[in-house]
């Protein structure tokens, strides 16, 4: 489904993704792994056209979608595109069943007589129920998570893009929300790219792993190829030692 071939994109002289080359495969999960700042999020962002790379070709269903600027024209590619960011991003002046449906009406013709419906069939997938009526202040961070993922689920998107969906849960709920990805990679024969730190979770719900580091990726392949690599830079990262070539610097 999708095609990074060479991708480029830098902030000043900073060069972030530096030829990052990296597929897709369709109802796959694809965990992006590396050390903070190494262009994980970037490079998401770059596959949703929320950032313009400066060089190389993103590819969907056989399009290059790399340097298309029509609003239309990236609204219908987006749409194929969930996006579940880090700190879940609800209003809190909505109620729950307004954040699940807050997309519906900018992303696609569904009658608003329908929204309720949606918004509890969408809240069942992850779990949750009869809480349609309550506001985001009220819910605890792993159900903001969940309700974060429902919102995305309402449109029904082909790819969902996960930035971090574990951050700043207990173990417990990291668990669930492991297993969740799971299930609807499953149920909904979706496309999923995680971005985690969470290596106990990149393990466990990835059929490819691909870490970058440099702008450039280390290494993709599956999970036994990940345990076994002899890579240096891989190596260190999943074994989160504080020796190898990955350096870094703390500040006094």
């Amino acid at each position: 489904m999708i095609k990074i071939e060479n991708l480029q994109k830098h902030f000043g002289p900073k060069h972030i993704l530096n030829g990052v080359n990296l597929e897709f495969k369709d109802g796959e999960v694809t965990t992006i792994i590396g050390g903070s700042g190494t262009g994980k999020s970037t490079l998401i962002k770059c596959i949703v056209r929320l950032l313009e790379p400066d060089g190389g070709k993103i590819i969907v269903d056989g399009k290059d979608i790399t340097h298309i600027n029509n609003e239309f024209q990236l609204a219908k590619i987006r749409k194929n595109f969930g996006y579940l960011f880090q700190e879940g991003a609800l209003f809190d002046s909505l109620t729950v069943g307004e954040n699940v449906t807050f997309g519906l009406k900018y992303l696609t013709d569904t009658p608003k007589s329908e929204y309720a419906k949606i918004a509890k069939e969408k809240l069942a997938l992850v779990g949750l129920k009869d809480i349609e009526n309550l506001r985001p202040s009220e819910l605890s961070g792993g159900m903001k998570k969940r309700v974060s993922l429902a919102r995305v689920l309402a449109t029904n998107p082909k790819v969902i893009l996960y930035d971090e969906p574990t951050s700043g849960l207990d173990p417990i709920m990291s668990e669930i929300i492991s297993q969740l990805i799971l299930d609807l990679k499953h149920k909904l024969e979706v496309t999923s790219i995680v971005i985690t730190h969470d290596m106990k979770s990149a393990f466990e719900i990835s059929d490819t792993l691909a870490m970058l580091y440099e702008g450039k990726v280390q290494l993709a392949a599956s999970k036994e190829e990940f345990k076994r690599t002899q890579n240096p830079y891989v190596k260190q990262f999943i074994e989160g030692s504080a020796n190898g070539p990955i350096q870094m610097k703390i500040s006094n």
